[in-house]
């Protein structure tokens, strides 16, 4: 598999799924912290040491007979600094794993519902990804990988403290549940920082689109547990699906007050994204998805022409700046031409679709 390969579509993920609450919950996420008993830690393992890892863990998986039809290895040091940033904008590595120096890797399926980063933070980090709100059906799939894989890895584990890892806040199950939920009504009627203290309250933490230290750019929000130790896999799940029912009450209560309240205000920011999009020679990435935030938003309350939301995660994805390089084929491009590249594929995009 190339990376051009991917760079025309978008992950199963992305495409929406079962309970996504009316389409507040874009999709969700869990990941497993693992270390190999064996090695050092990444950050005190040499340089031998980490290429032992790669090798190990990928000889691991080439035993196990995976729920998915393909499966593509890349090297992290192989690749382009827009290569990698394109993985990263497509969820499939992390931001640590980017930009760190020293062997590492990452395998994942061809429906992108599977990633496992090689030398992070952990010597293995395991990813599952689903759409909308399966949070209990993506961890039974993820669970049965950890299964498999510790048949041929020694993760390091002690019966007191459960998995060892990089960061304490990680140790005892190794597990971050998350869900991306998208949040615009709350945000319009600046009731988002009251209900993210709540959130914060009960130990969950609320990150941007790309996960810790990012912005919530087009109303879009992680919510994931913090702490794993002293906690069952079926707690973390079943608070964090709670939560994420809680604020879809929220959000939802904060969209009709708006079409109570406020609704001419809400028409005239939804159909000024519209006409933006539609008509727009430049634009950059972030103004782009503030207004894809408008159109779901209006799309999900019927203010304006039908637009799935598979097709809207798609354009918010392919929107990105390493996704408009990659498509174009070009490794350098000003950020002019990008916000022109990107302003031409949304209007294209929106102008197919009948008023």
């Amino acid at each position: 598999m190339k990376i051009t390969e991917l760079s025309q579509n978008c992950g199963e993920w992305l495409r929406g799924g079962k309970n996504d609450h009316a389409g507040v919950v874009l999709s969700c996420r869990v990941r497993l912290a693992r270390n190999l008993s064996a090695f050092n830690f990444v950050a005190r393992a040499d340089d031998a040491g980490r290429l032992a890892v790669l090798k190990t863990v990928r000889e691991a998986v080439a035993t196990i007979n995976f729920p998915a039809t393909e499966l593509a290895y890349f090297d992290l040091e192989q690749l382009s600094d827009l290569e990698r940033v394109f993985l990263l904008e497509r969820h499939l590595i992390s931001r640590e794993l980017t930009d760190k120096p020293g062997a590492r890797g990452v395998i994942f399926d061809r429906q992108e519902k599977l990633s496992l980063m090689i030398n992070e933070e952990d010597h293995l980090r395991l990813q599952a990804l689903g759409g909308g709100e399966q949070l209990r059906e993506t961890y039974d799939f993820l669970s049965k990988i950890d299964d498999d894989l510790s048949n041929f890895l020694d993760f390091a584990w002690t019966p007191d403290l459960g998995y060892l890892t990089a960061c304490p806040s990680n140790v005892g199950t190794g597990m971050r549940v998350s869900a991306m939920l998208h949040l615009p009504a709350l945000t319009i009627t600046k009731h988002i920082e009251k209900v993210f203290r709540l959130v914060t309250e009960l130990h969950l933490a609320v990150r941007g689109y790309y996960g810790e230290g990012t912005k919530a750019d087009g109303d879009l929000f992680q919510v994931s547990n913090q702490i794993t130790l002293g906690r069952q896999e079926s707690e973390l799940i079943d608070d964090l699906a709670a939560m994420i029912n809680q604020l879809t009450d929220f959000e939802l209560k904060a969209r009709d007050f708006l079409w109570q309240e406020r609704r001419l205000e809400l028409e005239d920011r939804v159909w000024r994204s519209w006409a933006v999009l539609r008509e727009a020679r430049l634009i950059k990435a972030e103004e782009a998805m503030f207004h894809l935030s408008s159109l779901r938003l209006g799309a999900a309350m019927r203010i304006i022409p039908p637009i799935s939301p598979a097709a809207l995660n798609c354009w918010l994805l392919l929107c990105q700046p390493a996704h408009l390089q990659v498509n174009a084929g070009r490794a350098e491009m000003p950020a002019p031409e990008r916000d022109a590249l990107r302003a031409s594929m949304l209007r294209k995009q929106l102008n197919a679709i009948k008023n």
